[in-house]
């Protein structure tokens, strides 16, 4: 089964907002609360205690994106609510290389990073071999790609191993950014092959950001808060705000009181009940939207484990006996969409439309 839930902000959107001014269960909230408190200030209030590190190399956990997606940019990026055609960000454009080995990516002009060293083609090639060469979590998503290449000053060549068409989407991700190798190697970058044993970086970095991004990460406090600040050479014009400050909280019901006193801007870990308390409060503002997020069931399907589960007919009947609409709607308040699989709605091959085609539904009689 699954189920997908409406989400509070979704990280691309939150970087527009800062830069403008088995069975499955997709969980989030069906609005996203704003209440203004500064005009110079913007305070999150989310739970960040899965946050480890702000390395962008090194990081795999849930709520890291937020910060990345503001201090950093990749290559292509997506615009919210559109998670299938990609948009120029620091590459203007991308082809097929001549050999249909891989892609060509043409940089961006009169970009520089918030250090003020311009951003350049050595330090896109740079930073996707500091990735591979790592070998940490975000790693695995480019394992199919061979080398880097820098062709001329205005063209970076991603070469791969085998045809692999969602590379793109990939280096979408907040995981991939463009670094100024001059400041990380100053820190003790390292992208060479050898990265795994010399990169000491990560500390550095945990504390700093040395992106192109609308904003500086300027100090982060585990399990406490992450504050930026706004990024004079942004390439896309000036942040909305002076000051980002991400705190932490963990508990809704704080998330809740927070928002309501104004101590807060935004609330990401709100309950469907409690966002409809706030519906009618002059001073905030709900706005409804979908997100990528969910959770699912999985069923093991390794006769060792389960042999009964390791049957394909078992499997079927529990998809069938479950009461996909009840969990909807007495779990999540009704706040969620069902795609028809793992992918949630939205992303390429996962539309409103297959979920109702090939979906499954409670059926009792088939479940027997």
């Amino acid at each position: 089964m699954t189920i997908e839930a409406s989400g509070f902000l979704s990280r691309r959107e939150l970087a527009k907002l800062l830069g403008a001014g088995g069975a499955a269960l997709a969980v989030g909230l069906p609005e996203r609360v704003f209440a203004q408190t500064s005009k110079t200030t913007l305070v999150i209030g989310i739970d960040i205690s899965d946050t480890i590190t702000l390395d962008p190399a090194r990081q795999a956990q849930y709520t890291p994106p937020m910060t990345l997606t503001a201090a950093y940019d990749m290559l292509v990026t997506m615009e919210p609510g559109d998670y299938i055609n990609l948009k120029s960000a620091l590459a203007t454009a991308w082809n097929r290389t001549p050999d249909r080995k891989g892609w060509r990516f043409t940089i961006r002009d009169g970009v520089k990073f918030a250090s003020g060293n311009p951003m350049t083609a050595d330090d896109v090639k740079w930073s996707l071999d500091r990735v591979l060469y790592l070998g940490d979590q975000p790693s695995q998503y480019i394992a199919n790609i061979d080398h880097t290449a820098i062709i001329d000053e205005k063209h970076v060549d991603v070469i791969l191993k085998n045809p692999d068409e969602p590379i793109l989407t990939i280096l979408a991700a907040p995981g991939f950014p463009v670094l100024d190798r001059k400041l990380v190697e100053q820190h003790g970058g390292d992208g060479s092959t050898g990265a795994k044993e010399k990169d000491k970086a990560t500390t550095w970095l945990n504390d700093n950001s040395a992106g192109t991004g609308a904003y500086r990460l300027v100090h982060w406090e585990r399990n406490a808060q992450i504050q930026l600040v706004r990024n004079d050479n942004f390439w896309r014009g000036k942040p909305a705000f002076e000051r980002v400050i991400i705190r932490h909280i963990g508990d809704s019901a704080a998330q809740l009181l927070a928002v309501r006193r104004g101590d807060i801007d935004i609330a990401f870990n709100l309950i469907p009940e409690q966002v409809a308390t706030l519906k009618g409060e002059p001073k905030l503002r709900l706005e409804a939207l979908t997100s990528l997020d969910f959770v699912y069931m999985a069923l093991t399907q390794e006769p060792e484990f389960n042999k009964a589960l390791a049957l394909k007919e078992a499997r079927q009947a529990i998809g069938y006996a479950i009461d996909y609409d009840g969990i909807k709607n007495s779990m999540l308040g009704g706040a969620a969409l069902r795609p028809a699989h793992f992918l949630p709605v939205g992303v390429s091959g996962s539309t409103e439309a297959t979920a109702r085609e090939i979906g499954f539904r409670q059926d009792l009689a088939k479940s027997k």
